[in-house]
């Protein structure tokens, strides 16, 4: 009887790695050579992703059966929720518990992350021909999003895997009608707000984020940087609250803010979208992750008429926002772990699995995807998008990071967000309000 049933193990193993080599075989020789050196040196390896439930989660679990065929290194996933990810991943790494091996980290986080020591450097990894084929082709990551967010201080700590940046969105049915061009500055973004309020019955100028809080402080960030403000200056940690380049940009955006419809004081970027969809503004400004609910007719009332431009250039520079989330590898596992997370990284987040991964939802980072034909047909926003990535890549070399990358920056944005809320309300005069917000942001800064 165990005869039988080592026969019969034999045969499957033959059979299975018969499929292995005829799928192998189906690759281009430069990535067949590739997979055949994982498999017969991490074949057998188990590697533990933390993740929380995002496109790019589902993406990678929609292309994990091939990988694992192909180098025989097995895939399990731990899925957290996003808030509870970040509180993981650090009470893991301090207790030395090596439970994970590739983590799924947030720009966000990426300035705690990295003095914490809880992902490793991978530069060793990436200039490494063999562990890394040239098929991975890491320069093909747009340099916003390959400088922007995947690294802190210099240092690579993650591949990005999904990004965004922000643009105009406009009503080209009633720009035609008025005989109005898209904004290309920031003046003529605040005059068309402006000229579309009220120009027509329930019509407002523009939506976008403005309740109190963090919500308010990145929609303001959304128009600072162009207008030469900042909260900290990102070399010394100064305190730049109420620099009056930063007043100046608070004056604009509440400004803008009145444009919109008289309930806007407690948007977030949904309620914004919400209103741009159903034909109350005739501008948004906000994020390109939420393009698909603008051109989906089954979400959106404009889906027919709306364009859009890359966000508009002040006196400061052309530049835009910059936010997404990397996949990293953590520091407390041996080296065998670490050259099995990386193998799973090359192959989920590489040029020659690039439009896969789009097409199973993931968030695209390449030009390779932003420029592909058929991609572009499915969303004629790529170009779009593109242009105003390149406009984020600006602040980028300008040395500045859209999310400066300090441990207590969404405490301070938090606080410059309640008070930029308070003058919307009109309770106080920008002036006043930042004088009082510089107060409360040195004290966070000198804890």
């Amino acid at each position: 009887m165990s005869r039988c049933v080592a026969l019969v193990a034999c045969v499957m193993i033959f059979i299975m790695s018969v499929a292995c080599l005829v799928w192998a075989e189906e690759l281009p020789p430069d990535v067949s050579n590739w997979v055949n050196l994982v498999r017969e040196k991490l074949g057998g390896a188990t590697i533990t992703c933390a993740f929380c439930p995002h496109p790019t989660t589902d993406a990678m679990q929609a292309m994990v059966d091939e990988f694992t065929k192909l180098t025989g290194i097995r895939v399990r996933w731990d899925i957290i929720e996003e808030g509870y990810l970040r509180q993981k991943l650090l009470i893991e790494h301090q207790a030395k518990t090596a439970v994970y091996d590739v983590l799924l980290i947030d720009a966000f986080n990426m300035a705690e992350y990295a003095p914490s020591g809880v992902a490793i450097d991978l530069k060793p990894l990436l200039e490494n021909t063999e562990l890394t084929p040239s098929w991975f082709d890491y320069e093909d990551i747009l340099p916003a999003y390959r400088d922007g967010i995947g690294k802190y201080q210099g240092v690579i700590y993650g591949i990005p895997v999904a990004g965004e940046t922000r643009y105009v969105g406009y009503r080209k049915d009633l720009f035609e009608k008025y005989g109005q061009k898209p904004p290309e500055t920031m003046d003529e973004f605040l005059n068309l707000a402006k000229f579309f309020k009220g120009k027509e019955e329930g019509l407002y100028g523009i939506a976008m984020r403005g309740q109190k809080g963090i919500h308010f402080g990145s929609g303001w960030m959304t128009v600072m940087y162009q207008l030469g403000g900042q909260f900290l200056d990102q070399k010394t940690w100064k305190v730049l609250v109420n620099d009056p380049k930063t007043v100046a940009s608070l004056e604009y955006y509440v400004e803008l803010l009145k444009q919109g419809p008289p309930d806007i004081g407690v948007y977030t970027h949904e309620e914004a979208v919400s209103a741009f969809t159903s034909g109350k503004t005739a501008m948004w400004f906000d994020s390109t992750a939420l393009t698909p609910w603008i051109i989906d007719p089954t979400k959106s009332q404009i889906a027919d008429r709306v364009g859009f431009v890359p966000p508009p250039a002040g006196p400061a520079g052309a530049y835009g926002a910059l936010a997404g989330w990397n996949v990293g590898i953590s520091s407390d596992i041996d080296e065998k772990r670490k050259e099995a997370a990386w193998a799973f990284i090359v192959w989920m987040t590489s040029r020659y699995n690039a439009k896969k991964y789009v097409e199973n939802g993931g968030t695209p980072v390449r030009r390779s995807v932003y420029e592909d034909p058929e991609l572009v047909a499915k969303n004629w926003t790529f170009p779009i998008q593109l242009a105003s990535l390149e406009r984020a890549n600006n602040l980028v070399q300008a040395g500045i990071s859209w999310i400066p990358p300090h441990p207590k920056y969404m405490k301070v944005l938090e606080v410059v967000g309640d008070y930029g809320s308070a003058v919307l309300a009109g309770q106080m005069t920008a002036k006043e309000a930042l004088d009082k917000a510089q107060v409360e942001v040195e004290k966070i800064m000198a804890e």
